[in-house]
């Protein structure tokens, strides 16, 4: 008769030593910040007045509505969860023009590519859309309004 004791020891040392081992490889990443900036670079309306509002959100966490003036800077931080599932979107509102929907966060998009500037990920509302950005220097057209 096999002893269930020889059969399963194997198999538990092998789980002890092999789950921390690959939890710490993706540790690093999933408990790391990453930092999120919607900039306002829209023109200015008249006597200072907003001239974007953004509410942005997750599933989870409501981050509220923000009134934005000219060159104004929205920022949060956001970890990636186990699953790779986190998700921040927002509704930006050019006051008497446009709006849109985006995406200013997505764990599968954005984990590597946000990575290369200090774990940012930049997001400009400009005239003709909202660009992204991951070095300040190369801006792309994400969304157009």
């Amino acid at each position: 008769m096999l002893d269930l004791k020889h059969i399963l020891l194997p198999w538990l040392l092998a789980l002890c030593i092999t789950f921390p081992l690959a939890f710490a490889v993706s540790e690093d990443l999933l408990w790391r910040n990453y930092h999120i900036h919607v900039t306002n670079d829209l023109p200015s309306e008249p006597h200072g007045e907003p001239s974007l509002y953004l509410h942005c959100k997750s599933k989870n966490k409501d981050l509220g509505e923000k009134s934005m003036v000219q060159h104004e800077d929205y920022t949060w931080d956001t970890k990636i969860n186990l699953w790779r599932t986190t998700l921040f979107f927002c509704h930006a509102v050019w006051v008497n023009h446009k709006e849109q929907y985006f995406d200013a966060f997505k764990a599968t998009r954005d984990e590597d590519r946000c990575m290369v500037y200090h774990f940012s990920c930049l997001w400009s509302v400009k005239e003709d859309g909202i660009y992204f950005s991951n070095d300040e220097l190369t801006w792309t057209n994400a969304y157009p309004w």
